[in-house]
């Protein structure tokens, strides 16, 4: 099946991000959905494996996570009895350390090419492995400016239909959820492609015209 990109966007303007889901799986249960297992994660986690229990779950992990990241991602894929795959960098710790001389700061020149190997090339490569053309994400609009002006239902990179169900949704509601379904949740996370929480690292402003790199393994 295919999606109606402009008619399902319309069809869930106003609807709950469950609600949404279900259209969006109704129209198409191809989806994956992406996680980096920071805070709240467990939310869209949640919501799409009541509907669809063994979605693919792609984690972009990478391996510059704090341990208590590690331990909530373990801790999530028990109780969600999530379908994971994990894409990794190519490069390892000690090469950042050798080539970049650890992480480097987002005012270093070096801070694209950093994102680029330790967060956009695994991202590139697991879209390359993936099958399924729906891809959920958990991004919401008070966010950052650029997932302000996104729609629930759009193009999205390497020919994805990106599916964002929680746009509208606020802190408080994310909070209220977690009780709610007492989900676990991640508090000390850091993501140092991005480095400051209202920043973008680079995967939510790929072009729609961009596609996924070739051979990749």
């Amino acid at each position: 099946m295919s999606i109606n990109i402009e008619q399902l966007n319309a069809e869930v303007t106003g609807k709950s991000p469950q609600e949404i889901i279900k259209a969006v799986l109704a129209a198409d249960s191809n989806a994956f959905v992406t996680t980096n297992f920071s805070p709240y994660e467990t939310v869209i986690l949640h919501m799409l494996t009541q509907v669809k229990p063994d979605i693919p779950v792609v984690w972009i992990d990478s391996g510059l996570n704090k341990p208590e990241t590690y331990e909530f991602a373990e801790t999530a894929i028990e109780e969600l009895n999530l379908n994971v795959s994990v894409y990794t960098p190519t490069v390892t710790a000690v090469r950042l350390e050798s080539v970049f001389g650890g992480i480097p700061t987002i005012d270093d020149e070096r801070h694209a090419e950093f994102t680029k190997q330790f967060k956009l090339e695994p991202f590139q490569r697991a879209m390359n492995s993936q099958t399924d053309k729906v891809w959920f994400t958990a991004v919401r609009r008070e966010q950052t400016a650029v997932r302000a002006d996104m729609e629930y239902v759009d193009n999205g990179p390497f020919g994805l239909t990106k599916i964002a169900p929680l746009l509208d949704w606020t802190l408080e509601q994310m909070d209220a959820y977690i009780e709610k379904y007492n989900l676990p949740n991640e508090t000390n996370y850091f993501d140092p492609t991005k480095a400051e929480g209202d920043r973008e690292c680079g995967l939510h402003t790929l072009k729609v015209e961009d596609q996924p790199i070739e051979n990749a393994a």
